[in-house]
């Protein structure tokens, strides 16, 4: 299910119509906080959400009775006498069977329980269906033993687990291994079913699977709201549909497109809007635009200056028309001659600079915002992992916007990502291939490439993830065969660009540490690298 935070009408109907689909089933388990969405957050402060939880779930008790031998697992935050649990209900028929609490609270990364949740404790946590008894986890518990094993004490079979478990690279492999580790040391058939779409930087894929020790049983697509029907007998899981594994660009690629779908969406947004360059960024993001929401929801925006090649221009030009999308060009040059003159008397005799420079930028950013505000359309940022990492961009310029959709992409993964939608579209490739082999350029000075002021992509990405994502300090990653003064120079950019980072609309977290609920630095900060 692609349930939204503090959508309880819509959570319940989504629910609903999965129990329909179910009907002639005995058991549909929903994912973790079905009813109210995940994450809550600070709603979860509030006694009135509380109560609506509470009386959307008589709803969906009352509901039951419409499918008197389907038995309902969903999960909704509880709270009993001053302490409020994450829980998951087994209800059939009208009544609740048993109601599970969850017991491990992640406090990691994006997840931040503790700050609302109780730990359970020894619940009843099974419950029979035939000749077979099912317990019940949720989540995190699955990644210690105590709460399977307790399962298994009170006889489960057949484990069933409710999730809202987010998407990063490699999320996939470490939680199937997880899962198969502890169905091995346990001895129960596993059906973990987890959360799809996205829930403002969070991206869940999906992928619903069923499995043994020795076997995936059954699993469902990545990204996308599905049933998926298992058989259980004696106590087993049956083989059911297992759907293939895709690459781990493919599934890069549609965390994005499904971030930004869910994102416009479920604000409500009319359409997109983002400015076209003709540079590599921003043709991934008006690709990803177009399969999010449609080309008739997307206007690119051309604005050129004075320091636009005519290269660009036309790249710009030919991605536009390839995508089928409306593209107007807006010339920034009456702006910034306007702007020179306002500052002509404050400027005298002092020499242009990255002042002049960022000014190009921030009259870009005016231009996408005043379309934004007088059409409805989001304006999608353009700017890469790299660029946010070391503030390679401009407050309120480049960073204006709503959405940020590659800000958790590192450069050479930009490139990656568009060579390989040109590769599936061999006969009508997406992407110019100038836009791929030419040098990077901001240009917003003559002869500007991004060369000028960073190391090459490669090394800059590869010394960004071994700090970021794998938390080596200088010393590790010079040992590592990397220059020591360019580590040097890359970590006091990163250091300095806090600030900016603070200040950039939100994006979804694709890697193992992004810029967001995962990356804490203080703004005011003395400590150096």
């Amino acid at each position: 299910l692609n349930q939204t935070a503090g959508d309880l009408e819509g959570n319940f109907r989504r629910i609903a119509e999965a129990a329909e689909k179910a009907k002639h089933s005995d058991i549909l388990v929903t994912p973790e906080l079905s009813l109210c969405g995940y994450p809550p957050e600070d709603l979860l402060f509030l006694d009135s959400f509380l109560e609506d939880c509470a009386r959307k779930l008589n709803e969906l008790v009352e509901y039951s009775t419409r499918f008197p031998k389907l038995h309902i697992l969903a999960g909704y935050p509880l709270k009993d006498s001053d302490r409020l649990y994450n829980v998951v209900s087994v209800i059939l028929n009208g009544q609740i069977l048993l109601t599970y609490r969850k017991k491990n609270l992640p406090n990691y990364g994006v997840f931040d329980e503790e700050r609302y949740f109780t730990p359970g404790e020894e619940d009843v946590c099974t419950f029979d269906v035939g000749d077979t008894r099912f317990g019940v986890n949720i989540c995190e518990d699955i990644w210690f033993p105590e709460a399977p094993s307790q399962a298994k004490g009170q006889g489960a079979q057949v484990l069933l687990i409710a999730n809202a478990s987010p998407f990063e690279e490699g999320k996939e492999e470490q939680r199937l291994d997880m899962v198969r580790r502890h169905v091995n040391a346990i001895g129960m058939d596993v059906c973990y079913v987890n959360m799809c779409g996205a829930q403002d930087e969070i991206v869940f894929d999906g992928e619903t699977f069923a499995c043994s020790a020795d076997e995936v049983l059954a699993r469902a697509p990545h990204m996308k709201e599905s049933l998926l029907t298992v058989e259980v007998k004696k106590g087993k899981i049956c083989r059911g549909e297992v759907s293939q594994p895709l690459s781990d660009l493919a599934v890069l690629y549609e965390a994005l497109v499904v971030s930004m779908r869910d994102y416009i969406n479920k604000n409500g947004f009319k359409g997109v809007v983002l400015g076209l360059s003709g540079g590599v960024d921003s043709a991934l993001v008006l690709k990803v635009a177009v399969d999010a929401v449609g080309k008739d929801k997307v206007l690119a925006v051309m604005m050129p200056s004075v320091y636009t090649s005519s290269l660009s221009r036309g790249d710009a030009a030919k991605l536009a028309s390839r995508l089928g999308v409306r593209l107007e060009t807006i010339s920034i040059q009456d702006g910034y001659t306007a702007f020179e003159f306002m500052l002509a008397k404050q400027f005298n005799g002092m020499p242009h600079d990255v002042t002049e420079e960022n000014l190009q930028a921030r009259i870009r950013g005016v231009i996408l915002m005043a379309i934004s505000n007088k059409f409805g359309s989001m304006v999608a940022t353009t700017g890469n992992k790299s660029e946010m990492a070391v503030g390679y961009s401009t407050l309120y310029g480049d960073l204006a916007g709503g959405f940020a959709v590659i800000k958790d992409v590192y450069k050479t993964q930009v490139y990656a990502l568009c060579r390989w939608i040109n590769e599936c579209n061999k006969e009508n490739p997406v992407f110019p291939e100038t836009i791929l082999t030419r040098a990077p350029s901001a240009e917003l000075r003559e002869n500007q490439k991004d060369q000028d002021s960073l190391p090459d992509y490669a090394v800059l990405d590869e010394i960004l993830r071994r700090f970021i994502e794998d938390r080596e300090g200088p010393e590790e990653i010079a040992a590592a065969g990397f220059d020591r003064a360019v580590v040097d120079k890359v970590l006091r950019m990163v250091s300095r660009a806090e600030y900016k980072r603070r200040q950039s609309p939100i994006g979804p977290k694709v890697t193992k540490v992004a810029f967001g609920r995962d990356w804490r630095f203080p703004v005011t900060n003395k400590y150096r690298l």
